[in-house]
């Protein structure tokens, strides 16, 4: 069985684990803290992030979420999430490219940093102002979403695909930490509420980071 070596709010990790789960992948969950930086999980990626996917029988090690979920896509027949033509494959794989990192920069990023490492690795107040900017940021990637959620059945096109759970996952986390305000975005919610209602969101809105539980809202699909 493959070992996922993750953490409870990297996005990167959510978005695999959610891949994972609609394809009917098993796995067994290793934490990782990635400020900790343990010689052991460095030896399975020099870059010293999560998430990792490892099969130590067979000697695999797997880094780098958009890697990994290709790899699976290639070898899991189940529930492809990048489907499609090769213009909506593109469009797919255009899309994940934007959350993971246009998305991740701008929000999830910074609300990480100001919000769960400040707190519980460098005992830090967060920074008002970082979190006022990264607020508006956000307003700007959720008119985006509006736009996609109007024109399209699914962010990506006509069916749930990687773009879907790689939005998600990003959203899942600023939403773990309190900093998602939907105010203005109802197509956004709307869709993010049908994403987060699915069976394969349940193990992530189940799982807690010790020293900082999430607002009420969060485990909630009715809000």
């Amino acid at each position: 069985m493959w070992q996922l070596h993750q953490f409870p709010l990297c996005p990167f990790s959510r978005k695999l684990r959610l891949l994972m789960a609609e394809k009917n992948v098993a796995y067994e969950l290793v934490r990782e803290n990635p400020w900790e930086a343990r010689d052991e999980f460095w030896q399975l990626n020099p870059a010293g992030r999560t998430p990792v996917l490892h099969d130590p029988d067979r000697r695999i090690a797997l880094a780098d979420s958009r890697a990994i979920c290709e790899l699976l896509e290639e070898t899991v027949d189940r529930n492809p999430m990048i489907n499609g033509s090769a213009l909506q494959r593109a469009e797919i794989r255009r899309l994940v490219a934007l959350f993971d990192e246009n998305l991740y920069a701008d929000v999830t990023a910074p609300a990480l940093h100001e919000k769960m490492k400040k707190r519980l690795v460098l005992r830090q107040s967060p920074d008002a102002q970082v979190l006022r900017q990264m607020g508006r940021l956000l307003h700007g990637h959720l008119d985006y979403i509006d736009w996609l959620v109007d024109t399209r059945q699914w962010l990506a096109g006509s069916t749930l695909s990687l773009a879907d759970l790689a939005c998600a996952a990003q959203l899942s986390v600023v939403e773990y930490l309190g900093a998602l305000d939907w105010k203005g975005h109802d197509q956004a919610h709307d869709w993010y509420m049908v994403i987060k209602s699915r069976p394969s969101f349940r193990p992530l809105l189940a799982e807690k980071m010790e020293g900082l539980p999430p607002p009420r809202e969060y485990a909630a699909l009715d809000l």
